[in-house]
């Protein structure tokens, strides 16, 4: 069955996910990236948008604006999240988010804000950008538009937004970490074996 989360989020919510599971989520996500994560933990400036119990997206969107000061998603994949490793601890502390979602892994940094605040991060497949931003049913507000459109905190109604996979859990759990410690193991015959073959060369 489908596991979708829905915003606000509740620490329940997430205590049974383990890395690796694959949730949706529906209701609120806010893109927020370099530049919104430096201006609250290295400025000290309040975020504009409530992230209690919301879910963010590290992200710089393609977003078109209609008449009436209406906004279109047209694209949204993610960025990389091991940009904001240093920042996401405090972050996490400080806005109660309950949901980081980008590309690629983060670090201990991370781990101990999950562990500590309940909170998880997750990977969504890059290069469906498009496909994304189908799932976004309407944007709701725009703040910090001063950043430019990538920098912007596009405040986004999904419905059923994914797929996500679990990187880090409220355990703290680590599935890139975990990855590496498994190719790591299983690399080391083989660069044996290929060792040998080769070792006739000088």
């Amino acid at each position: 069955m489908k596991k979708v989360l829905t915003t606000p989020i509740k620490d329940e919510d997430l205590l049974s996910l383990r890395v690796g599971d694959v949730v949706y989520l529906t209701g609120t996500l806010v893109t927020c990236r370099d530049v919104a994560h430096r201006r609250l933990i290295e400025l000290g400036r309040e975020l504009p948008v409530d992230l209690k119990g919301l879910a963010i997206f590290h992200a710089g969107p393609i977003v078109v604006e209609k008449d009436q000061g209406r906004f279109e998603m047209i694209s949204i994949g993610p960025t990389t999240s091991m940009r904001m490793e240093k920042f996401e601890k405090e972050f996490i502390e400080h806005t109660g988010v309950k949901l980081i979602v980008g590309k690629g892994g983060m670090g201990k940094n991370t781990e101990e804000g999950c562990r500590l605040h309940k909170a998880v991060h997750a990977v969504f497949p890059g290069g469906c950008a498009v496909l994304a931003a189908t799932s976004v049913e309407e944007i709701e507000d725009a703040q910090w538009r001063d950043l430019g459109m990538p920098e912007t905190l596009w405040v986004s109604r999904v419905k059923e937004f994914g797929p996500l996979i679990i990187s880090i859990d409220t355990e703290g759990n680590n599935l890139f970490e975990e990855n590496k410690k498994i190719f790591n193991q299983r690399k080391l015959p083989v660069i044996e074996e290929i060792n040998q073959q080769i070792k006739f060369i000088k």
